[in-house]
């Protein structure tokens, strides 16, 4: 029969989240000698299938915290793997999807930033806001290749037909984007719902200003080789 030794902690001080606190005392417990010549394995979500080892298994709010991003992170992949499906049949085209997509990830160069500079800590809320914020981004850039395809649909150049999307559009895009943010600036100081407003507010100022440059580029340079493809197999 082995000992279980069980010890009960809780956070205080300046790091509100358990994760900064468990990833030092991990890199400490890895430090340790065993004199058996092995080093203590950290679980988190899962029991020690064998007890002739020393292990550790992080429980609480941590075991919780590490499922809540667990499934989030799944859902997410599922999510977006949906939304290419969609716009796949909605566009017929693999590589429109893509550049659609794109701003979902640029917005983290305005989540992560704004989370830094009011002090609060990247939660399960915050990561909820980083979700949510994809369906509105996504929305804007499906407006700006519409657009593109309309104009081109009319006769149009490629060239100009990009050019003008970025700009008739972008008031559209930054009128939703100000709805956002006027939205989400109600739950900005809420200490629960922190880290939704900041996902949301900087996420969408960040993808709209770079969704605008970066979809109208992305579209043209597939276009351009789909179209080049096509002339060198004429």
């Amino acid at each position: 029969m082995k000992r279980v030794v069980y010890v009960t902690a809780d956070m205080a001080g300046a790091e509100e989240s358990p994760v900064y606190a468990i990833l030092k005392l991990n890199r400490d417990v890895a430090g340790l000698r065993i004199p058996e010549g092995y080093t203590i394995e950290p679980y988190s979500a899962r029991q020690p299938f064998f007890t002739d080892k020393l292990a550790m298994k992080w429980d609480g709010e941590w075991h919780i915290t590490y499922e809540v991003f667990r499934d989030l992170g799944l859902a997410f992949a599922a999510v977006l793997i949906l939304i290419y499906v969609l716009v796949v049949g909605w566009f017929r085209s693999f590589t429109s999807p893509l550049a659609i997509m794109a701003p979902i990830p640029l917005t983290l160069v305005g989540i992560l930033p704004a989370h830094g500079l009011m002090g609060a800590f990247f939660t399960a809320t915050s990561m909820i806001g980083f979700i949510a914020g994809a369906g509105i981004i996504v929305r804007n850039s499906i407006i700006l290749v519409d657009f593109i395809e309309l104009r081109m649909a009319q006769g149009m150049p490629l060239e100009e037909a990009v050019v003008d999307a970025g700009a008739v559009r972008f008031r559209p895009m930054l009128l939703t984007a100000a709805a956002v943010v006027v939205g989400a600036f109600v739950i900005l100081f809420d200490p629960i719902f922190q880290g939704l407003a900041i996902s949301l507010m900087a996420g969408e100022v960040a993808s709209t200003l770079l969704s605008r440059m970066a979809v109208p580029v992305l579209y043209y340079m597939a276009e351009r080789r789909t179209r080049g493809e096509s002339a060198k197999a004429a």
